[in-house]
Order: structure tokens, then C-alpha cells, then sequence
């Protein structure tokens, strides 16, 4: 029996064009951004992307603002443990 070839995922709507590095990263982004995601909310993996940037849990109904691609970028992850530990550090005092 042959083996099969690997699925080419979701940039297979491109075909053979871009060059098989965009290609694949494509793939990862949008398999990144279609995963179950924790609502900060209610704790439930039921975030679902709504738009640009706006996702939306469907068990609690919480809206909020996060990254195109994924509801918490790098960057915001940083930005809120700088903000807790400013918070923790001025409540010390």
C-alpha cells in the first residue's frame, strides 16, 4: 500500500503560488486562531474569533478586545504582568 501524502490544510486554496514557507505559515495562523480558547471571563474554552481583534465567548456572551489572530497577544502578556506587579507592589507599601 502507497503512503499517502501529508494534507496541504487550509492554504491549499493557494495552490502552488506564495512559496511554501507563507504557505505554511498561513496554515499555522489560522489552525492558531480556529483552537478552543479560555474566556477570561467564566474560565470556558469557548471563545470564538467575531472580527478583527474581537472575540467572543459563546457560553458567558464576554466580548473583548484582543489580537487579530489569537485573544491574547505576546505583547498584552506582558503588559499584564507589568500592570500585576505594579498593582501587588504599590498595595506592599
Amino acid at each position: 500500500m502507497a503512503k499517502r501524502s501529508k494534507g496541504v490544510g487550509s492554504a491549499g486554496r493557494f495552490g502552488a503560488r506564495y512559496g511554501r514557507v507563507s504557505r505554511k505559515r498561513v496554515t499555522e495562523i489560522e489552525a492558531d486562531m480556529h483552537d478552543s480558547h479560555t474566556c477570561p471571563d467564566c474560565g470556558a474554552d469557548d471563545v470564538s474569533r467575531e472580527g478583527t481583534a474581537v472575540w467572543q465567548c459563546s457560553n458567558c456572551g464576554y466580548e473583548f478586545a484582543g489580537g487579530t489572530y489569537r485573544p491574547q497577544t505576546p505583547a498584552g502578556r506582558t503588559v499584564s504582568r507589568s500592570i500585576r506587579a505594579a498593582l501587588s507592589e504599590s498595595d506592599d507599601e
